[in-house]
């Protein structure tokens, strides 16, 4: 019994006596158990979520996404089930809405939206920035295809969120390995600067110098996100600068951005880097996206 499970089956079958189940396990969900000292992860809340009921439910939105892979979800997010009750328990969100049978698949032996259906449910329910940055990662994690959300959108012409989904479906690239690296894109593609390539491998020599997170290689102006590991470690450090003089030594121009930098900075650099190396544009404003 090292998984979750339904405890009144468990009884039924003999597995565990009523002592036993009170003693060892706890209820997650209504009847639904798992061992006392067992961690309640998003993977088994899901699961637990799908037996509660009783085996009917779809799992949707991040709680697919994570099953498929994506990173940078949370083992607190409630549990999306597409299911018609009304009454879920704490931790559980039920989405009363149709969903065909091509659209659902099993990962783990459990049933779950396809990755371009849950690209479909993602770019609807959340805003714009928030739904990119969840679509890069699922499109990391298992690509999709944008065409077969378009077509989700054709068969449910009715589905609340199309307008979003048409707006986030453009800015999607798996090339960012991050949440903060779809922020930064997208406050680059906001101000209206060129839409950046993402992982852009720089060789020299034969030899691969580094990828960088974002940039214009036409140009060869790099924007990169930098979070706390190099604040943290020496060796990360110096291995950094190294990086750095190489990447200079290449002709490239790279602005290391951190979460202190306001936005506007940012894009002003950006945009005089760029002029630097002869793009000219129109200056707009820096906007956040909702």
């Amino acid at each position: 019994m090292d998984d979750v499970f339904i405890g009144s089956e468990a009884l039924r079958q003999g597995k565990l006596s009523r002592y036993q189940l009170r003693a060892g396990f706890r209820a997650i969900y209504p009847d639904v158990y798992l061992a006392a000292g067992a961690t309640s992860s998003l993977r088994a809340r899901s699961e637990a979520a799908w037996l509660w009921s009783g085996r009917r439910g779809v799992l949707a939105g991040l709680a697919a996404a994570a099953l498929h892979g994506s990173d940078w979800i949370g083992d607190d997010e409630a549990v999306e089930l597409i299911w018609r009750n009304p009454h879920p328990p704490a931790g559980v969100l039920t989405r009363n809405q149709r969903v065909e049978s091509d659209e659902v698949t099993r990962v783990d032996g459990l049933p779950v939206t396809t990755s371009a259906r849950t690209a479909f449910d993602l770019s609807r329910q959340l805003p714009i920035g928030d739904a990119v940055g969840r679509l890069d990662a699922l499109m990391r994690a298992t690509p999709f295809s944008v065409e077969d959300v378009l077509l989700l959108a054709k068969r449910h012409p009715g589905a609340r969120g199309l307008r979003r989904l048409r707006s986030a479906l453009p800015l999607v690239d798996s090339g960012a390995a991050s949440p903060k690296e779809t922020w930064l894109r997208l406050v680059l593609i906001d101000a209206g600067l060129p839409t950046p390539d993402t992982q852009i491998p720089v060789v020299a020599q034969f030899r691969t110098v580094a990828v960088l997170d974002m940039g214009w290689e036409r140009f060869k102006v790099a924007v990169e996100y930098d979070g706390d590991q190099h604040r943290s470690s020496r060796r990360q450090y110096v291995r950094d600068m190294r990086r750095l003089k190489a990447l200079e030594a290449c002709g490239w121009i790279v602005a290391r951005v951190i979460a202190e930098d306001p936005p506007d900075d940012v894009v002003r650099w950006a945009r005089e880097a760029l002029r630097r190396r002869g793009y000219r544009d129109t200056y707009t404003t820096y906007t956040t996206r909702r």
